[in-house]
């Protein structure tokens, strides 16, 4: 193994994926994160994900405000997945983009 290899390799252990296609697996758990979640509507655009003891997740979505003229913008929805029996998936934070 290269040096070079070997870098990319350290660098990637507990980092961030690039932003790819939200998958049914992804979806499963943004849609049980916001379960209940009233107000604002966020549609997942994209993901990001990271591994640690359990699982993050940067969801780029579309938010919008319902009304009778609906406001929109971009956000991320940061969620967290803990490991298989210890609960459920939970949004850490929003951010307005």
């Amino acid at each position: 193994m290269s040096n070079q290899t070997a870098t990319i390799e350290k660098t990637l252990v507990g980092g961030w994926t690039p932003y790819g296609p939200v998958t049914a697996e992804d979806k499963k758990v943004f849609d049980e994160a916001l379960a209940g979640f009233v107000g604002v509507q966020y549609t997942p655009q994209s993901v990001s994900t990271q591994v640690v003891a359990g699982k993050n997740y940067r969801f780029k979505c579309e938010a919008t405000l319902p009304g009778p003229e609906p406001i929109q913008w971009e956000a991320i929805v940061e969620i967290f997945q803990p490991l298989p029996g210890q609960g459920k998936p939970h949004i850490t934070g929003i951010t307005k983009l």
